[in-house]
């Protein structure tokens, strides 16, 4: 009963601080505008991603509809040409918990025989923190990096403020055990941030309906958090315990932050761009383009051989018996030369980007801020995975396509309705 006492006294004495309770509510407030800016972009996004769908769908039928009026079936390489392919990435549910780069990260891409994985609608970046500078505010950036400073303001004088007054004696007194005294106070806040900000995780998972369905990140998200705010519980518990003094105590809290939320994540990165410099990235595509730029003047007959090492099976069609390529056909054969050059460089910077992720990785056992901010991200799909995944998905549906534009236009396919259907299920094109 006595702890308990202990435990409304502070509670008493947060209601009466104005400054603790202003800081709180200023918190809150600036959850509560990230998570609504969260909302905004998701909206934007999930607008933007039906406008596409639904001029895609228009698309279709119009081309159906042809099929209606046609007495001869169309070559299938005029057929193919009409179909509007897209790579789309839509944001979950969780979303605006932490929507990490996805304002600089293309979330769909119209996919064209030329596309690439690393155009520049897809690798665009900005660091969260260059984007507090136009207002936007990212949830999981202020739980991760104000949310311990918030911690320190509300804890650095406790028992500090009863060393300073000189009589902490009396305290231990009164309650027996200085440990507990601090340890039942500290608890207070403990938990009032914790409540917090899984009320937070829990209204937004409320908002959008996803409970059932993403049940398992939501409760991974949760502990994740509780478990980093209690990592900086317990550090600052101790150091309560172990230094006289509030300046001391506030000091030293603030010591601690910087280590491991500035210094720390900062060094290590600021390492691994040493290490694995974002230049080799241009270096391999520039390198690329040359290439590809031959390929522009090679002869139709150089084409043909080129074409069979993207295609081996190509030696079978119809038109391949004359070991040359029909002028017809050279678009689609570059296209296809080319994207076999594209996945080879763009395998390069993706085997470097996982070095860079493995050397990061292999940091987190004193770099604990990066993996709490990795994994956040990974529970709500904004991570380098994420969007990696997205880049696969893309390439998927770029490789299908010429090898459809060149595998049936070498068959001398037509194209009937049914046929049609299938291309646009090979494609992943909704019907409905």
């Amino acid at each position: 009963m006595k702890f308990f006492n202990v435990f409304l006294f502070e509670f008493n004495h947060f209601k009466r601080s104005r400054s603790k309770l202003i800081t709180y509510l200023i918190f809150l407030f600036a959850c509560i505008y990230s998570i609504y800016s969260g909302f905004d972009l998701q909206h934007k996004q999930f607008s933007t991603i039906d406008n596409i769908q639904l001029d895609q769908k228009k698309q279709v039928a119009q081309v159906s509809n042809f099929f209606l009026n046609l007495s001869i079936e169309p070559d299938a390489i005029d057929i193919l040409g009409y179909i509007p392919t897209y790579g789309i990435k839509k944001p979950t549910p969780l979303f605006s918990l932490g929507i990490g780069q996805a304002e600089q990260y293309g979330y769909y891409k119209k996919v064209t025989t030329w596309s690439s994985t690393y155009d520049n609608d897809m690798v665009e970046e900005l660091a969260n923190p260059e984007r507090l500078v136009n207002g936007n505010i990212d949830f999981s950036f202020l739980v991760i990096f104000l949310l311990p400073i918030l911690l320190i303001i509300f804890t650095y004088n406790i028992r500090g403020y009863e060393q300073d007054a000189r009589f902490e004696k009396l305290i231990a007194i009164q309650c027996g055990s200085i440990r507990k005294w601090v340890f039942i106070r500290f608890l207070f806040y403990l938990l009032l941030l914790i409540l917090t900000v899984i009320g937070f995780v829990i209204a937004v998972s409320i908002m959008n309906n996803a409970i059932i369905d993403y049940m398992g990140e939501i409760s991974s998200l949760i502990l994740l958090l509780s478990s980093y705010i209690v990592f900086f519980g317990l550090i600052f518990y101790f150091i309560i315990l172990k230094s006289h003094g509030s300046s001391t105590i506030a000091f030293k809290m603030m010591s601690v932050w910087l280590l491991f939320c500035i210094i720390i994540p900062g060094s290590v990165h600021q390492i691994a761009s040493m290490v694995y410099p974002v230049h080799y990235m241009t270096d391999y595509l520039d390198a690329n383009r040359k290439e590809t730029y031959e390929v522009f003047d090679l002869p139709n007959d150089s084409l043909y051989f080129k074409l069979l090492d993207v295609y081996p099976d190509l030696a079978q069609t119809q038109y391949a018996q004359n070991n040359s390529i029909n002028q017809k056909f050279v678009r689609n054969a570059i296209s296809a030369i080319v994207n076999d050059m594209n996945k080879r460089a763009i395998s390069n910077i993706e085997d470097k980007n996982e070095e860079k992720n493995q050397f990061i990785r292999a940091s987190y056992w004193f770099n604990p801020v990066s993996f709490i901010q990795n994994k956040w991200n990974s529970y709500i799909s904004t991570d380098y995975y994420a969007y990696r995944d997205y880049r696969i998905e893309i390439q998927a549906i770029l490789d299908k396509k010429l090898e459809l534009l060149n595998f049936e236009a070498w068959n001398d396919k037509t194209v009937s309705k049914l046929t049609y259907e299938t291309y646009l299920k090979d494609l992943k094109v909704s019907l409905d």
